[in-house]
C-alpha cells in the first residue's frame, strides 16, 4: 500500500472513531493547494536539465502550514501528499499552531554538485516565492536537504520580500536558526521512547536497540540512547549495516562514518545485511529512513517488542495487524518523529521575537511538549478503546476538524 493509500485509511478509521460529519471528512482530507514547477538549471557543463518540483498545502486551520522539503529520486506526487497529510495531523498531535505542508524535488542530491544544488534550490525558491511565507507556508529541511538548502531558500526569497528569517526553519545558526535543532528529531524520538518505556515501567537502560538509518535522525537517536545507557546492537544505512551484541560504542562508529563515509569495515562489530537489521533480536526497533520498509512480507519475523517509528509511514497497514496479533506495541511517526517540527516551531518563535533561546530551554521545552503529547495520546487511547496509531489520529484530526468548525467551514 502506497504511503497516501495507508495515510487515508488512517485517517478514514480516526474519523470514524471520532463520528465526523462526512462533508467535513471529505474538507478535511483534500489538499488546500498542489504545487508542481518545472526546474530548469545549467549543470557545471553548461548542459540543461530539468526537474519536476512539488509543494502541496494540505490544512491552515490550525496556523501557518508547515513541512520540510526533500531531494529525492523517488520523490513524486502521491508521497509528497501523503507526507503534506501527516505533518497536518503530527503539529496538531504535538499542539503546536501549525497545519501541513510538504515540498520535494525529484533528484538525487549524490549526483548533484553543490553548485547545482544551489541552482535548483533557487529556482525552485523562484517558481513558489509567491506561496510560501513566515504567515503562510514555512518550509523546513527534510531527506537530502539541509541548513544550507533553507539558507539558500531564506536568501533568494528575501530578494522578493525583503529580511524574512521565519520563512524557513532548520537554517545555520549564523542566519537565525535555532541551538538544538540539527539534534531535534533524534531527541524528540528518544523523549518519545522514554514516555513509552515508563509506561510499560521500562527504562532505555535496560533495553537492546536496533536502529535502521544513520542520517541525522538514525545517528543522533543513536547517541543519545548510548548516551543513557541502552545497548545498541544493532544500526544499518545504505551504505552497511554492523551489529554487536555487546552493544556498539556509537561515538565510534560516528567517527568512522564521517571518515570513511561508511558502516563498511568498522572495527567495533560484525557486518550483517542491512535487509536483516528490520528482524534483528532487539528489545526496541527504531527505523529511520524510507517508508513502507515494515510490510505484510516481514512483519510477522519481527522480533523487537516496541517499534518507534522514526520515519515517516514506515509501516504498512498489514503490517500494522500483524505486528498487533504479536503483541508488538507501535509509537506512530505522527507523534514519535515530531520533535523535529515542535522546534521549528520554537525557531519561528524566535525569529517572531527576535530573540535565541539557550539550547538548554529548547530542549527543556521540547521535552516538555513530547510528555504532554504522549499523555494526551493515552488519554484518547483509553477514551475510544484504540491503539497508539489511532490514539494520535483521533488526537489530531479532532483538533483540526474542531478548528475548522470554529472557524466556520460552511459559511
Amino acid at each position: 500500500m502506497n504511503a497516501l493509500a495507508a495515510t487515508n485509511r488512517n485517517f478514514r478509521l480516526a474519523s470514524r472513531i471520532l463520528n465526523l460529519d462526512s462533508k467535513l471528512e471529505k474538507s478535511l482530507l483534500i489538499p488546500l493547494r498542489e504545487i508542481k514547477v518545472e526546474c530548469t538549471i545549467p549543470k557545471d557543463d553548461g548542459e540543461l536539465v530539468s526537474y519536476v518540483g512539488f509543494r502541496v498545502q494540505h490544512d491552515n486551520a490550525r496556523g501557518p502550514m508547515k513541512g520540510g522539503i526533500r531531494y529525492h529520486h523517488e520523490v513524486d506526487s502521491d508521497e509528497v501528499n501523503a507526507l503534506a497529510q501527516l505533518m497536518t495531523w503530527k503539529t496538531a498531535v504535538v499542539d503546536i499552531p501549525y497545519g501541513g505542508a510538504k515540498g520535494g524535488i525529484g533528484c538525487s542530491p549524490k549526483d548533484l554538485s553543490i553548485g547545482e544544488l544551489e541552482r535548483l534550490t533557487r529556482v525552485f525558491t523562484q517558481k513558489t516565492h509567491d506561496l510560501i511565507g513566515a504567515q503562510t507556508d514555512i518550509p523546513a529541511p527534510d531527506m537530502g536537504t539541509n541548513a544550507q538548502t533553507m539558507g539558500w531558500i531564506l536568501d533568494e526569497y528575501s530578494k522578493f520580500h525583503g529580511h524574512s528569517p521565519a520563512t524557513v526553519t532548520g537554517k545555520p545558526i549564523d542566519l537565525g536558526g535555532s541551538l538544538g535543532r540539527d539534534a531535534a528529531t533524534g531527541r524528540g524520538v528518544v523523549y518519545a521512547t522514554q514516555a513509552l518505556l515508563k509506561e510499560h515501567k521500562k527504562r532505555i537502560e535496560d533495553m537492546t536497540f536496533a536502529i535502521q538509518g544513520f542520517g541525522n535522525v538514525g545517528s543522533w537517536a543513536a547517541r543519545l540512547i548510548h548516551e543513557r545507557g541502552g545497548k545498541v546492537v544493532a544500526v544499518s544505512d545504505t551504505t552497511g549495516a554492523v551489529t554487536n551484541p555487546e552493544g556498539i560504542d556509537i561515538p565510534a562508529l560516528q567517527w568512522h562514518k564521517d571518515e570513511t563515509g561508511s558502516l563498511e569495515n568498522f572495527s567495533g562489530g560484525d557486518a550483517m545485511s542491512a535487509e536483516n537489521l528490520l528482524v534483528h533480536d532487539c528489545d526496541v526497533l527504531i527505523p529511520c529512513a524510507l517508508g513502507g520498509v515494515l510490510n505484510r512480507e516481514n512483519a510477522g519475523d519481527v522480533r523487537a517488542k516496541f517499534i518507534i517509528e522514526a520515519a515517516n509511514h514506515p509501516t504498512d497497514p498489514e503490517a500494522d495487524e500483524i505486528l498487533s496479533e504479536k503483541g508488538v506495541v507501535v509509537l506512530p511517526d505522527i507523534y514519535a518523529n515530531a520533535g523535529g517540527v515542535t522546534v521549528s516551531y520554537f525557531e519561528w518563535v524566535q525569529n517572531k521575537q527576535g530573540f535565541a533561546w539557550a539550547e538548554e530551554q529548547v530542549n527543556k521545552e521540547l521535552k516538555r511538549y513530547m510528555k504532554r503529547a504522549f499523555n494526551n495520546i493515552k488519554n484518547m487511547c483509553q477514551t475510544h478503546n484504540c491503539d497508539l496509531r489511532m490514539g494520535a489520529f483521533t488526537l489530531g484530526v479532532n483538533r483540526v476538524a474542531r478548528a475548522t468548525m470554529l472557524r466556520g467551514w460552511e459559511a
